[in-house]
């Protein structure tokens, strides 16, 4: 997955800054449901088929590595493009085992394709695939003779296919409420069959866009099938796939939605090119909602444009999502920025998708401070009063839930656990989205001990109106709540756990740590020392590195400590690093305890600082030192005023530059 400015990418998780802006232009990826289905009817087609802008993803590469273990030739074509060679509707492989991911795209096609087959075949996938129902589609599959069986629990994979029976059935019945693509699955194995075979949909079809799109794709490869409303469909006798030579693949319009609502929320405009608003694909009319929401949409042949309304925020609505099922995920975070609830209905496929979405989606809006009601097949929505909350969202091992929930970075800074789901479908989604996005701008202060780091970060904060993070205030909290707990200092695990779980809270004049007033605690010689120590813990700065980075809030951040800019804050806008002599140092700290009415030995501050920055500098976590795309300020002859002015001069020429 690729990195943009402003993430830190790590196994299992990515922290996303807050955005203050979002525009610019997305060129997206090829539809996975476009490509998954053009790939097995090139399988499926005589002749050779080159697919351009196909999507590569781990959705595709399932159904890829299924069609060349079932003997379909796959080879590269010009640029990006694949070439298929197809295998006229005989797959010369006739046993096989398939392991399909979680890729419902290539599964449920494929059990239908191959149960008209002539072989024996084994299906699977990971286990969330074999909690995802298929027992519909099997049943209207044996009654075209199918021979299926289940090998785990009844009306779920993994399954076992085997030669169909002799069946001159020419009418067969399937549920539309459940899934789409059990639908999908039958009309394109149907040409297989080689006579005039009609499908009767039981109950209401839902996701019908979806439909659309493979109607569509069969007709590209010559077959046309005949569409009685959207309860009757016949495939006509003697049908049969052929190639029709090149086909470009759109862009994706689930895909499209994500930066859609970016460019809606976060001003724009943002451009996604790759898609226009006549697509095949359902999930374009996603842009018809948020205009519906107030967000400016204007769009072209190949490109559709979205921006925030000119005055004021977007609007919550009442919305039938069935037109757009997997789209309307994105609006499920959208709604976090609108001006009242937004409920979204007839959306109960989500609950047999990569993981129940509705429940899912409840379960992390709620962490961002929303008010959800869920039912059954709809999400109610109230956004947060008085801004999101910074969470730590989870994924399900499913690509949407990564991709949707990225947008609520407009509003809070984010962690998302799991990024590399998004590999579904979108590999390197999150560093298109950091183009796009313009992340709080943050000035970092590091420097030596007693070099006036505090005192001039808080005065360049109050002279922008910014936030402010003294982030060895945390470190010093964690000493002292570990000497509270009778903790060691050197006790890394212990102390971890206790940083990752302090009760704190910052005031304008006060910190309170468990409901204790702590400002002066913290500050004594004592508890610095500990400091220190709990510091070079990489445990414990670890346990500390999100909660530092949920201060980066809306208009700006200043943060003062150690590695702010090298590790917290990677892509400050500006980074300073101030020193002073030691002996000046000893002299400003001091005057601070003389102040405070504490006795104190310049010579014992001289010594004990000369000792601290020689601790400090040699540590193997975070060593003080000057990052190469730091500002040097030496304060041993600045007063505080040139000092801030000095900061400030280097802010301003750092926001002409944004």
């Amino acid at each position: 997955m690729g990195r943009g400015p402003g993430e830190r990418v790590s196994i299992d998780h990515l922290d996303l800054p807050q955005l203050c802006a979002a525009r610019g232009t997305v060129h997206l990826p090829g539809s996975k449901s476009l490509s998954n289905r053009l790939l097995l009817l090139a399988a499926l087609a005589t002749g050779r088929t080159e697919l351009g802008d196909l999507l590569l993803s781990d959705d595709t590469a399932r159904m890829l590595a299924a069609l060349r273990i079932l003997g379909v030739g796959v080879e590269p074509g010009e640029g990006k493009a694949l070439c298929i060679t197809g295998v006229a509707g005989d797959f010369p492989v006739r046993a096989a085992d398939l392991f399909l991911g979680n890729a419902g795209t290539a599964f449920r096609p494929l059990t239908a394709v191959l149960a008209l087959a002539r072989g024996d075949y084994c299906l699977s996938g990971v286990p969330r695939m074999h909690e995802r129902p298929i027992g519909d589609l099997v049943d209207a599959l044996r009654q075209l003779g199918a021979q299926i069986n289940y090998q785990g629990v009844e009306g779920f994979p993994p399954l076992r296919i085997r030669p169909p029976m002799p069946c001159s059935n020419d009418v067969v019945q399937v549920r539309g409420d459940v899934s789409s693509q059990f639908l999908t699955g039958l009309l394109m194995a149907l040409p297989l069959r080689g006579i005039e075979t009609t499908v009767e949909v039981v109950g209401e079809l839902i996701s019908r866009p979806y439909i659309d799109i493979t109607l569509a794709s069969m007709a590209r490869f010559g077959v046309e099938v005949r569409r009685d409303g959207w309860r009757r469909f016949t495939v006509p006798a003697g049908s049969a796939y052929r190639s029709p030579g090149l086909v470009q693949v759109e862009g994706d319009a689930s895909s499209a939605s994500y930066f859609l609502a970016l460019g809606a929320i976060g001003g724009g405009p943002l451009r996604v090119e790759g898609i226009g608003p006549d697509s095949i694909q359902g999930d374009v009319r996603f842009a018809d909602a948020l205009s519906a929401m107030g967000a400016r949409i204007s769009a072209g042949a190949h490109w559709i444009e979205a921006a925030a309304p000119l005055v004021g925020r977007l609007r919550g609505i009442d919305l039938d999502c069935n037109h757009i099922p997997d789209a309307a995920m994105t609006l499920a975070t959208t709604a976090l920025f609108a001006d009242g609830p937004t409920t979204l209905r007839h959306i109960a496929s989500w609950r047999v998708k990569e993981t129940d979405r509705i429940a899912a989606m409840a379960t992390e809006l709620r962490k961002l401070g929303a008010s959800v009601e869920e039912g059954a097949d709809y999400l109610r929505i109230d956004p947060p009063v008085g801004g999101l909350h910074a969470a730590a969202i989870d994924t399900y091992d499913d690509h949407r839930m990564a991709m949707a929930c990225s947008l609520a970075a407009l509003g809070t800074p984010l962690r998302i656990n799991d990024p590399q789901t998004v590999a579904k479908t979108f590999p390197d989604y999150f560093a298109r989205f950091a183009e796009v996005g313009q992340a709080v701008p943050v000035i970092a202060i590091d420097g030596t001990s007693a070099s006036g780091k505090g005192t001039i970060a808080i005065r360049v904060a109050q002279a922008l109106g910014w936030h402010y993070l003294d982030s060895g205030a945390l470190y010093r909290l964690t000493a002292l709540a570990a000497r509270h707990a009778g903790t060691a200092w050197d006790d890394e695990d212990t102390v971890a756990a206790i940083a990752a779980g302090l009760d704190v809270e910052f005031g304008d004049h006060a910190i309170i740590l468990a409901g204790e007033e702590v400002s002066d605690a913290i500050r004594s010689e004592e508890i610095s020392v500990g400091a220190s120590r709990v510091a070079a813990l990489p445990a414990v700065r670890a346990a500390l590195l999100f909660r530092q980075r949920a201060f980066r809030r809306s208009p700006g951040l200043v943060a003062d400590g150690r590695d702010m800019g090298s590790v917290v804050f990677p892509d400050a806008m500006i980074k300073v690093f101030l020193t002073a002599s030691a002996e000046m140092r000893a002299m400003r700290r001091h005057k601070q305890l003389i102040e405070k009415g504490m006795a104190a030995s310049i010579a014992d501050l001289l010594l004990d600082l000369r000792e601290r920055d020689e601790r400090d500098s040699q540590r193997s976590v975070a060593p003080m030192q000057q990052s190469a795309d730091a500002e040097l300020l030496d304060t041993t002859n600045h007063t505080i005023d040139s000092a801030v002015a000095q900061v400030l001069d280097w802010v301003s020429k750092g926001l002409q530059k944004r």
